[in-house]
Order: structure tokens, then C-alpha cells, then sequence
């Protein structure tokens, strides 16, 4: 039987659950790291750093554990980590410490990535490579079976039932009495008013904003795909009923296009530079040669 670092240490994702300016809990798919601490690295790109501003306004975070594809688990339980989390104000290039250690995890279990390091690529894809840490110092770990495949939305023409039923789970994005976000990976129905969200007893969620999330990977951490569906979390006689009033997927057009990877990444370049004129930093320059010995250094991938 695994012990719970190892089970951590096999999932390839967590799920990251931050709050916004008005207290709403948000959580979007993400990689990182398990240090000897006992504490948890996680960074996002200057591309993205939406998660950095809600945790430098409130730090209070949860991780959960629950995507078990490509970790090898057998039987694996989801884990939830509550904690306080920090994420300083300072960019970072270089891959050295425990970000080196990071960045060789990322490469060698998602070997697409790798390809953002070759010429002319890299061009395009530098702020990938200016980073933000996240450290998040637990305060309660709690493990909690993984659902049997039970969602019961196909049909239903309630906002997002079209991609909820898609997926054998979703991730209930709550928070507990105190405005702390909580994670559950759990199933749901569609009602007439909203999605019926099944929630252990013990489970410490309160009424609010809440949402439902929902991601996949392939075993190389690739084809990805996630969304959000957002709305109020209310109790009645039945249990616990979520409301949807909006649906987020990042990355969705109604129409696809070939063009969609060039849009992404100016407008990640574009995010990038705002960060940065707001804070009077120069553009820094990527140490490519550190992150190609990096790769250098990893088993040969069948990619």
C-alpha cells in the first residue's frame, strides 16, 4: 500500500483553488512539486498570473489530489490540502534548487513542453519561462474516496451540461463557514433549477459562490482540456444544489482554428508585458542553454 507522500507524488495534477477579490472560490488544473518540508511548489507563468494576485490579496488555498490518470494508483483516494500559501513578487528565470527539480518533473512527464525551448519557438514562448513560486505551507490534509463514475447531466439544458457530461466527476469548488475554499472530487445530477452536488457529511462547505470543474490529461500530459462552471451553492431538504450562472473554458472557440496557438501566446505575451511595465521591470532574458541540459539530462522520450 502507497503512503499518502507517495500517492501525492504520483499524481501527475492537483487541482488549485484560490479566491477572487469578492471572496468567490476559483480552481483551475496545475502541476507541482512535493518538498522534503512537507511544503508544496507551484508557479505560474507571467502569462497567467491571475492565481498569483489572488493569493498575495488572500492566501488561504486548497489543493486536491484526484485526477489519477497516468499515475500508475491503484485504487488511489483523493487528498485534500488546506493551507496558507505565499507567492512573492519576484520573477524567476533560472532553473536552479527545487525550481531545477521542478522543471526536470514538468519535462519528463509532459515531453511536448520540451519543445518550447527550440529555435523558433522559443521566440514566441519566453514568458513560459518567467516564473512566479507558490509555496503553500499545509495546515489539514484529509483523504476521501474517489467517486464511482455516477454524473447524470447528458441531456439537460443547464449551462455547462454539455461539457459536465463529458466526464465521469467534477470537482466541487466551495468554501467552509469561514470563506476558506474547499475541493471535492465528487458526482452531480441535473435538476430543473441546477446540479444536484452529492457531499460527504464530514465535508466542511457552506453556502455561497461555488463552482464545478472539470479537466483531463492523456498519460503524457497532453490534450488538455478544462472548464468551470460557476454559480451559488445552497442547501435544502434534498442536500446541496448548485445554480449555474456562467460557463468558463479557456481556450474554446465556437469555431477552432489553426491560428488559435499564435493567439494564445500574444495574448499571454501580452499579459506578460503588462505585468511587467506595472512593476518598472526590465524584460529579463531566459537562460536557454540551463533548460536544454535540463532536458538533456532526462530518459529519452517516445514522443
Amino acid at each position: 500500500m502507497n503512503s499518502l507522500p507517495e500517492v501525492i507524488d504520483a499524481y501527475r495534477t492537483c487541482e488549485l483553488a484560490t479566491l477572487t477579490k469578492d471572496g468567490s472560490p476559483v480552481a483551475w488544473p496545475t502541476s507541482g512539486l512535493r518538498l522534503d518540508d512537507g511544503t508544496f511548489l507551484l508557479t505560474t507563468s507571467l502569462g497567467y498570473p491571475q492565481k498569483a494576485y489572488n493569493i498575495r490579496r488572500d492566501g488561504r488555498v486548497a489543493l486536491l489530489f484526484s485526477e489519477p490518470a497516468a499515475s500508475g494508483l491503484d485504487a488511489p483516494e483523493q487528498i485534500l490540502v488546506r493551507g496558507v500559501a505565499t507567492c512573492p513578487d519576484e520573477v524567476h528565470t533560472e532553473p536552479v534548487g527545487d525550481l531545477a527539480r521542478l522543471w526536470a518533473v514538468l519535462m519528463e512527464r509532459q515531453p511536448s513542453s520540451q519543445k518550447y525551448l527550440n529555435w523558433p519557438t522559443n521566440k514566441m514562448t519566453d514568458f513560459y519561462y518567467m516564473r512566479l513560486k507558490i509555496t503553500v505551507a499545509p495546515a489539514e490534509v484529509v483523504t476521501r474516496p474517489l467517486p464511482a463514475a455516477a454524473n447524470a447531466v447528458a441531456g439537460s439544458a443547464l449551462i455547462g451540461a454539455e461539457v459536465l457530461a463529458q466526464y465521469p466527476s467534477v470537482v466541487l469548488i466551495a468554501v467552509d463557514d469561514q470563506g476558506a475554499p474547499v475541493l471535492i472530487r465528487t458526482t452531480v445530477s441535473a435538476e430543473a433549477d441546477g446540479y444536484r452536488v452529492e457531499v460527504p457529511e464530514d465535508a466542511p462547505v457552506a453556502e455561497g459562490p461555488a463552482g464545478l470543474l472539470v479537466h483531463r490529461h492523456d498519460d503524457k500530459l497532453w490534450n488538455l482540456h478544462n472548464a468551470n462552471v460557476r454559480g451559488s451553492l445552497a442547501a435544502d431538504e434534498k442536500g446541496w444544489l448548485l445554480r449555474p450562472s456562467k460557463l468558463v473554458e479557456p481556450g474554446q472557440r465556437s469555431k477552432a482554428s489553426v491560428l488559435d496557438p499564435i493567439r494564445i501566446g500574444r495574448e499571454c505575451q501580452a499579459a506578460t508585458r503588462r505585468y511587467l511595465e506595472r512593476r518598472n521591470l526590465t524584460r529579463p532574458s531566459i537562460p536557454w542553454d540551463a533548460y536544454r541540459a535540463i532536458r538533456a539530462s532526462l530518459p529519452k522520450s517516445n514522443s
